[in-house]
């Protein structure tokens, strides 16, 4: 027997004497891990026990949000992709999985972009019709067409962020 395996039977041979003297329901895990090395971490836990508990558990023992983790990174780039393809219309998540909200967010924000820029072109074609009403018309405070054209190079630089 390897020395793997006469530690997990020890290890799992002291849960089973110290399960005796816990309260009701209780349920017991061991963690063994090597930093930098995850191929040598070893878990033992009970019967039944529900892993989102125990990660729980640790939260409330001080686990924190804020700290720095390969799940948590995975997790974040997985929810920051289903964005991304939400925005990209493609790709979307099945539908009840949890990515789903994450796609829909990104499919509904890019919806909204699309209105904009349709607001913002129409506005922008409806400045330039004033702006040659202006220009044939004669008149008009200088001021006026000055602002409009403002408003225009900010429309035109809007637009082609928004056309990239």
């Amino acid at each position: 027997m390897s020395a793997v395996q006469r530690f997990n039977e020890a290890a799992n041979d002291a849960l089973v004497n110290l399960s005796e003297h816990c309260l009701p329901g209780a349920k017991l895990a061991l963690v063994l891990y090597t930093p930098g090395e995850p191929e040598r971490d070893i878990v033992i836990e009970d019967q039944g026990m529900d892993r989102n508990e125990f990660v729980s558990a640790l939260r409330w023992r001080g686990l924190s949000i804020d700290g720095d983790n390969t799940y948590k990174r995975d997790l974040l780039e997985a929810t920051v992709g289903a964005m991304a393809m939400g925005v990209q219309n493609n790709n979307p998540s099945p539908a009840g999985h949890w990515a789903q909200r994450f796609w829909d967010i990104g499919r509904a924000e890019r919806a909204l972009t699309e209105e904009l820029v349709a607001a913002l072109k129409l506005t922008r074609e409806n400045l330039r019709a004033c702006q040659a009403t202006i220009h044939l018309c004669g008149g008009f405070d200088p001021a006026y067409v000055t602002e409009a054209q403002a408003a225009m190079k900010i429309a035109e630089a809007a637009l082609a962020k928004a056309n990239q």
